[in-house]
């Protein structure tokens, strides 16, 4: 197995893209922390999988020491910290030009999706630095290499975790820990489902190379190979997946 004896903190694990990565891991051997601001739907994952719920609310530093804290006394050791916890699919209704959006939307955007990954790592850090080894995959988008209409703050947070990734690649490395992103393209997750009229999912597959909506499972061997020794010769890197809609 790929995470044998690994334990592994996944934020936004709860539901969705992340309940999926959850679950890859579990099943590739891993013991899995599930994280969510949710509970109850962390908890529904863990269960299912053997894992440990944690509710975290990753803007919040408090928080992320102790999803960190609870991980490291139920196994006593951290491998594996997937940042994927992020506010998305809520910015679509409707889409606001960069002068429309509101101060306190912008601002709930950056505490989240950029302040938490930052949070979550330097939660992480001391373990992994204690150990001389650690993993840490952050989730970014696509929509960094386009820009999207409407969308400003989104793209702006995830171009944002795009150069933590190199920087922390950098500060981290001496402790031999890989830190790499990856930039999913528009997938169609119960959340996008949700949200997306089945026409904008159309009109996404149409413009890549291999011509169907992009699935959470299109995302999870590429997770699996940055979170395994199967990458271990890689890092500061992004790793596009979207079925050839952008060449980067």
């Amino acid at each position: 197995m790929l995470c044998e004896g690994r334990v592994a903190i996944v934020t936004g694990g709860g539901r969705g893209l992340g309940a999926g990565y959850c679950r890859a891991l579990a099943g590739e051997g891993a013991s899995v922390v599930v994280a969510d601001i949710t509970e109850e739907g962390a908890r529904e994952v863990a269960d299912a999988i053997g894992g440990l719920a944690v509710k975290v609310d990753v803007a919040d530093e408090a928080s992320a020491q102790s999803m960190v804290a609870a991980a490291l006394e139920r196994y006593g050791r951290i491998d594996i910290l997937i940042n994927n916890a992020a506010i998305f699919t809520e910015l679509r209704r409707p889409p606001k030009r960069f002068e429309e959006i509101p101060i306190e939307e912008w601002d709930r955007v950056m505490a989240v999706n950029v302040r938490g990954v930052w949070l979550c790592c330097k939660a992480v850090s001391p373990t992994f630095r204690k150990q001389r080894s650690g993993v840490i995959v952050n989730i970014s988008s696509g929509t960094i290499y386009t820009g999207v209409e409407g969308f400003m703050h989104y793209v702006t947070s995830k171009a944002a975790v795009w150069g933590m990734t190199r920087v922390l690649a950098r500060e981290l490395g001496d402790a031999g820990v890989r830190v790499n992103s990856i930039t999913p393209g528009l997938t169609s997750s119960e959340a996008v489902q949700e949200v997306y009229p089945v026409d904008r999912l159309e009109a996404s597959a149409e413009r890549r190379i291999f011509k169907r909506e992009e699935t959470g499972a299109d995302l999870v061997g590429t997770v699996l190979y940055l979170c395994s020794d199967a990458s271990a010769f890689v890092t500061g890197q992004s790793i596009n997946v979207d079925g050839g809609a952008y060449m980067h």
